[in-house]
């Protein structure tokens, strides 16, 4: 059986996820330039290379492979980085997926610790189990990666192991190596007390940000 991934836009408090098209270029070239030391060991374009990120995200799409979404903050309304499902794992003999994994992820240096990925993944763990029915999603990051691990380890996600030599690395200066991979996933049985506490922190967030503790994202200049 087939399983079409086609993923819906899908809005919260503090961000709204809608799918990843070329009128989103303008906001990424900007969100991606703010400070590249941000990012470590995540593949994000340079500003002159959105466009064609874009498109290569697309023709994933195109192949079913991959729902990739941009992240727009509600505050100001600026796309200020992506996110997508991917690996989609349909059962062999029925209608439907048993997994999925949610990644391609990373945000402008100034929307980071804003709470606005933390909403972006409850939103993407909310649709796959209540509405495709997995029976697992995972998350993986670069072993090395500290913040990264620090924050899917905070949606209560599970980790499983390091995968040696797993995938390609996206640290500078490793074109043509491969990494450690951090395992991480989330289970049916597991996602109402994950959903209670993505919800708990959420609120805790959109709280501090009324209060005015956390601002949104600079608009973007004028072009």
């Amino acid at each position: 059986m087939t399983f079409a991934l086609d993923a819906p836009v899908l809005d919260g408090t503090l961000v709204r996820l809608e799918p990843l098209e070329q009128r989103h270029a303008a906001d990424l070239a900007v969100a991606a330039e703010e400070d590249r030391g941000s990012y470590g060991h995540t593949w994000v374009p340079t500003a002159d290379r959105v466009g064609a990120y874009i498109d290569a995200q697309l023709a994933r799409r195109t192949a079913g492979k991959l729902a990739p979404y941009a992240q727009v903050e509600r505050a100001s309304g600026r796309a200020v980085g992506v996110t997508a499902y991917w690996d989609p794992r349909p059962w062999p003999t029925a209608e439907g997926l048993y997994a999925i994994e949610v990644g391609f992820t990373w945000l402008a240096a100034s929307a980071q610790g804003s709470g606005l990925n933390t909403e972006a993944k409850y939103l993407l763990f909310r649709y796959a189990f209540e509405n495709w029915g997995v029976a697992r999603l995972d998350l993986k990051t670069d072993a090395r990666n500290a913040r990264s691990r620090a924050a899917i380890e905070g949606t209560g996600a599970r980790f499983e192991g390091v995968l040696r030599n797993w995938s390609r690395s996206w640290a500078p200066g490793e074109d043509g190596l491969l990494r450690d991979s951090a395992i991480y996933s989330v289970t049916a049985a597991e996602w109402p007390d994950c959903r209670k506490l993505l919800e708990e922190r959420i609120a805790r967030i959109a709280g501090r940000r009324r209060a005015g503790a956390c601002p949104p994202a600079p608009a973007r200049p004028p072009s």
